[in-house]
């Protein structure tokens, strides 16, 4: 059987990967001149770092299953066990353990300083429709609660807002919480010590891409897919710069593309698809990578910021202290990285990369002092990279 798989970011190598091992003859078809769509290594100075994705999340299976049939397991590495922390009230404070943000732990959370006054739980009945993370949240645990310790995890994970995100499909693990999420909470068990929340791979997580994209399948690359049609004994995908054109055939299609791409594909063969997927939206950002001449004037991994207190980084990740195997490459150096950018927020993202270098530089001193002197830096600017989950029906 003859498949075709448009879009070679980790989802379209990824089902390659697992249609050739069945058997198929596979052949997967990337837009662009690179695959590995979000995870990507870029040379920083000396160092090959990864500037997209830097991690799987350790506790699914699925991430680890794969690693492990591409024979990577010994390269399977776990973060420091540093402290997060968040940057509010002109300090970083230990981020006290939560459920999405939802306190489990008053005494952390009351030695850290970050809200003004505890948080009141309240019993408010959970509503039958869908509705914002932040419509969920804050009757029963107030604005402070939402603005300090929630925003910043949705800004990490989604780049996007507490009034937009649906709780249904960006925070299930909230929803679950029920009627009085701080009660519920504060319920919890934490994770055993030692359970590792992600994983990545020594040399970066990016590695996992690069291994998949060296399958055995064909991979071609600057081969954007025009328009995908059904025949009568399969389908044709026109392949190709608009002045020359290929018709590809293929007696199966699995379209691993961004949801505006995907539509467009769609819109003949499957509309009703088409509709749903042309209506989520995407958020942009960028991480800025900076190596510095010394160690860093800060402990623990890195940072979260919320968005309430008006700075341009909306996290740093500490990497050369995140990362055993980056502290010994880096021999003396230290790695930090910076997101920039939310739903809504583009405007820096169109600024040149030494200025967006200088603002994010300007946060991390006032966030944890004087920087070492600057060796190398780099701006990967993703845009439309992040689905946001709207409120649903």
């Amino acid at each position: 059987m003859r498949v075709a798989v448009v879009g070679g970011g980790l989802a379209g190598l990824t089902a390659a990967h697992l249609l050739s091992r069945a058997g198929a003859d596979v052949v997967v078809l990337e837009g662009s001149p690179r695959a590995g769509g979000k995870l990507r290594r870029e040379r920083v100075g000396d160092l090959v770092l990864d500037v997209g994705a830097e991690s799987i999340l350790a506790r699914r299976p699925e991430g680890l299953d794969l690693i492990s049939r591409l024979g990577l397991d010994d390269d399977v590495v776990h973060p420091s066990l540093g402290q997060a922390t968040v940057w509010t009230r002109d300090a970083l404070r230990p981020l006290p353990r939560s459920v999405m943000g939802v306190p489990a732990d008053l005494d952390a959370l009351r030695a850290s300083g970050i809200l003004g006054e505890l948080p009141d739980g309240r019993s408010v009945p959970v509503p039958d429709e869908d509705v914002s993370v932040r419509a969920f949240l804050e009757p029963r645990v107030g604005a402070e609660v939402v603005d300090r310790l929630v925003e910043p995890l949705l800004g990490g994970v989604y780049a996007g807002h507490s009034d937009q995100l649906s709780v249904r499909a960006a925070a299930p693990q909230v929803l679950a919480l029920g009627a009085d999420p701080l009660a519920a909470a504060l319920a919890t068990e934490p994770h055993p010590p030692g359970t590792p929340v992600f994983a990545g791979l020594r040399g970066g997580v990016a590695r996992l891409a690069e291994t998949l994209a060296a399958g055995d399948f064909e991979l071609r690359l600057d081969a954007p897919v025009r328009v995908v049609t059904r025949t009568g004994s399969g389908w044709e995908l026109a392949v190709g710069p608009t002045s020359a054109i290929e018709t590809i055939t293929a007696d199966a299609v699995v379209v691993a593309t961004p949801a505006p791409a995907t539509a467009r594909l769609l819109a003949e063969a499957a509309p009703a698809a088409a509709f749903a997927l042309a209506g989520l939206d995407y958020a942009s950002m960028a991480i800025v990578t900076l190596v510095v001449d010394g160690p860093l004037a800060a402990e623990g991994s890195g940072f979260l910021v919320p968005p309430v207190d008006g700075t341009t980084i909306k996290a740093s990740t500490f990497s050369s202290q995140k990362w055993p195997w980056l502290a010994e490459e880096a021999a003396g150096a230290s790695v930090l990285r910076a997101s920039i950018g939310r739903r809504g927020e583009t405007a820096i993202l169109h600024q040149d990369d030494e200025t967006v270098v200088e603002l994010a530089a300007a946060d991390l001193r006032r966030a944890i002092g004087e920087l070492p002197p600057v060796l190398a830096s780099h701006v990967q600017r993703w845009g439309g990279a992040l689905p946001q989950y709207d409120v649903g029906p």
